[in-house]
């Protein structure tokens, strides 16, 4: 015991001997000794070595809401108030400024111009792809549909026969295509050097890869694509509802990839002569809308005033938005062929009816609308080409290009009124 009280007793004294005069224990902060005044550096391994065995005593930071106080002492946030000088909120957790209702407006806005265009592109837009896509396979019409205003009777005589849900119709199937195609792109970018996005300054090699990466996405999506094509144009008069779900692209684009399910016809052609025009068709439509919108993004900061507004909406998101619409409406423009063609391949053998287009005939002599059957025999793509040049001509390519146009006016129409509406909420806002 004796021992042991006195090695302790040793070790007390070896302690104090060693530290500062003014150190007090828990509490200690080297206030008194201007050694350890604001001005003392910090303990690192970098530090001089005489600074280091010195001033050996050092001491955490005073942390906000710290218990390593003395009896009777209170947490420094209970002191002095948040932000004052000197309080806990000083360089630790001061409060942030509160958002502007100006900026608020603008997050707002910015959320709803891109709610407004994505819900026009994919669910007010769906009847004239339905109606454009029948147009394209339909090789029997006399009427083309060059212009949009010969396919809004159509499309009304259709609804008035077949109800308003007859053109929104494979609306589900489009979605599970979109998502498909994006988890897909994701999963191969994360296993392959493939790059999913360009950098600012890309090179060749990127640029090859990224296109292949868009090219291998269709592909992996095109059994997918083409059961979805089958539920857009199919007519709804043949079409079994009690047998329809959400997830038959899903059933049907395995059934197509695999070989197996209903019996087609022979003319049906395997996917492997699909492949070369639906990597074209998506690799081309892509490099084609990225660079529209490249080049109208481009104009638009050369023509920009030099007191555009940042945090201005309309400076802000309306930019990028008509370039994103310029873009795919010159994209579909251009590939538009290739789409009829592609189309018409993927269709053929899959003992599908679809809808008369030719107007007033198509409402028939009993009031109920005209079907027709889809029995083309072609080839492959390259004898899809040649054939409908050679019959149809050139204007054959371009089947239900108004319904294109439509699409598209109206996708403009509701971002000018929202550009408007935009504009007279922020009138509102700065006057108020």
């Amino acid at each position: 015991m004796r021992l042991a009280e006195t090695k302790k007793n040793f070790r007390v004294a070896v302690m104090a001997s060693r530290r500062p005069d003014s150190f007090d224990g828990l509490g200690y902060r080297g206030r008194d000794n201007p050694l350890y005044g604001p001005s003392y550096p910090v303990r690192s391994a970098g530090a001089p070595a005489e600074l280091q065995h010195h001033h050996w005593v050092t001491t955490p930071p005073d942390i906000p809401g710290s218990r390593n106080l003395h009896p009777g002492d209170r947490t420094p946030q209970y002191d002095r108030p948040l932000g004052e000088p000197g309080g806990s909120g000083a360089g630790w957790d001061a409060p942030q400024p509160s958002v502007p209702p100006g900026e608020q407006l603008s997050r707002f806005a910015g959320f709803g111009i891109g709610l407004v265009s994505l819900f026009t592109e994919n669910v007010l837009a769906h009847p004239c792809i339905v109606f454009r896509r029948q147009c394209q396979v339909n090789y029997h019409a006399r009427c083309h549909h060059l212009s949009p205003f010969s396919t809004v009777p159509v499309m009304y005589s259709i609804t008035k026969a077949q109800g308003v849900k007859s053109l929104w119709k494979g609306m589900g199937s489009t979605f599970i295509v979109h998502g498909i195609t994006l988890g897909s792109e994701g999963i191969i970018s994360e296993f392959t050097p493939l790059p999913r996005e360009l950098p600012h300054r890309w090179s060749w090699k990127q640029l090859t890869g990224h296109l292949l990466l868009k090219g291998l996405t269709a592909v992996v999506a095109l059994p997918f694509y083409c059961a979805s094509l089958i539920e857009t144009v199919q007519s709804d008069i043949v079409r079994d509802e009690s047998s329809s779900g959400l997830l038959d692209c899903i059933r049907e684009g395995l059934a197509r990839l695999l070989g197996v399910g209903a019996p087609h016809s022979r003319r049906l052609l395997p996917l492997s002569c699909l492949l070369l025009p639906a990597a074209l068709h998506a690799v081309l439509r892509y490099t084609v809308s990225s660079s529209v919108q490249r080049v109208v993004l481009w104009f638009h900061q050369r023509s920009r005033k030099p007191r555009a507004d940042p945090s201005n909406p309309l400076d802000a998101y309306f930019p990028e938005l008509v370039a994103a619409w310029l873009g795919a409406l010159v994209a579909d423009v251009v590939v538009f062929p290739l789409e009829t063609a592609l189309h018409r391949l993927s269709l053929q053998g899959t003992r599908t009816i679809i809808d008369a287009t030719d107007g007033p005939v198509a409402a028939g002599t009993s009031g109920s609308p005209l079907v027709l059957p889809v029995n083309t025999q072609y080839d492959g793509f390259s004898d899809c080409l040649h054939a409908i040049r050679r019959k149809e001509g050139g204007a054959g390519f371009y089947r239900g290009f108004g319904a294109l146009l439509a699409q598209y006016a109206l996708h403009g129409a509701l971002l000018a009124a929202a550009r408007t509406l935009l504009r007279l909420l922020l009138l509102d806002g700065k006057s108020s």
